[in-house]
């Protein structure tokens, strides 16, 4: 069996897979079904909403929360798809560990990646469990995109052979790889920022572009705004804080796109301008094309009212945007 190519193919489909797991996850928080089924991993203790439907008993032992089958099967829904990538990811590390000495991937890296994943269920359950609390929203919305990372630059490390390319040793090489990097953490930050305002419903506490509230500087509330940790027993759904918290969520999201979209933007340009970085030239125009997309959607969202088509692509977007970031930083790094 070549351990290699079966690998590459499952880094495949988990990339695809893990895309649509996080663009679920989404879809799932906007339509305020992420406590759809109010315990973990089941729903009111049965495998599938239908069960759980024809369970009064089941339905009684969760008087808070009542039944809704539609928001149930969504959250299923996606709970599956994360279990089917969970799945894959066990195979690739039992692969690497199998096939230590022809696989081609690091036995250390295939474990990472495990834990990873191991660490998003833990988060998905936690999601649940501390009814969205937003520290644990933002940390699994963070999860799925390093998964989704990892997978992609598992695949992009096994479709070559092991020695094709070298990663540049020029000064201007090296200094270009410094600002992708630079530009996938501003990206990561962003990204954070991203799911702290999701998760405590603070995108419309700016109804209006590019001002806020109808000024460049809003009323703000940034001592309460930033709280990580509040206690349990709380609901987060619908969010707790008051308007001028929010306001600053928002506000400070819009001022990390600024920040996080001329860093990447200065990366790509670099690259771009490197002879020596010729075939990273694909990802960096690809890197401005997905930010250019995100940035697209994330006004027309807000000047369209945020409808749900929109706030989903715009996750999608961050996720294409980290595809695109983390294959111009693979690309610097360990050459084409």
């Amino acid at each position: 069996m070549n351990a290699a190519l079966w690998i590459r193919r499952f880094a495949a489909a988990g990339v695809l897979l893990c895309l649509v797991v996080v663009v679920l996850g989404a879809y799932v928080r906007l339509t305020a079904a992420g406590l759809g089924c109010p315990d973990w991993p089941g729903c009111y203790g049965h495998v599938t909403p239908a069960g759980a439907a024809e369970s009064l008993a089941s339905q009684a032992a969760y008087p808070a929360t009542p039944l809704d089958v539609g928001k149930a099967w969504r959250e299923m829904v996606h709970r599956y798809a994360a279990g089917t990538l969970g799945f894959l990811v066990v195979l690739i590390a039992a692969l690497a560990i199998a096939a230590r000495d022809r696989a081609r991937v690091s036995v250390r890296y295939a474990l990472v990646l495990l834990a990873v994943v191991v660490l998003q269920g833990i988060l998905g359950m936690l999601t649940v469990t501390w009814q969205l609390k937003p520290l644990a929203v933002t940390l699994h919305l963070l999860g799925g995109l390093t998964a989704l990372a990892l997978l992609w630059w598992l695949w992009l490390s096994v479709r070559r052979a092991p020695d094709a390319g070298a990663a540049p040793s020029s000064d201007a090489g090296r200094s270009a790889r410094t600002l992708v990097i630079v530009g996938l953490a501003a990206l990561g930050a962003q990204i954070a920022l991203g799911g702290w305002t999701s998760s405590n419903y603070a995108a419309v506490a700016c109804p209006d572009f590019p001002t806020c509230q109808n000024e460049w500087w809003p009323q703000t509330d940034y001592r309460d705004a930033f709280v990580l940790w509040r206690g349990l027993g709380i609901n987060y759904e619908g969010g707790v804080l008051e308007h001028p918290a929010r306001v600053a969520i928002h506000f400070t999201h819009r001022l990390g796109a600024v920040v996080a979209s001329l860093a990447l933007l200065l990366a790509a340009v670099a690259v771009l301008r490197q002879t020596v970085l010729v075939q990273a030239r694909g990802p960096a125009l690809a890197v401005l094309g997905a930010l250019g997309l995100q940035l697209a959607i994330g006004i027309l969202m807000v000047v369209n009212a945020f409808p749900l088509s929109l706030a989903t692509a715009h996750n999608a977007g961050a996720a294409l945007l980290v595809l695109a970031a983390v294959a111009l930083l693979w690309h610097t790094w360990r050459g084409s």
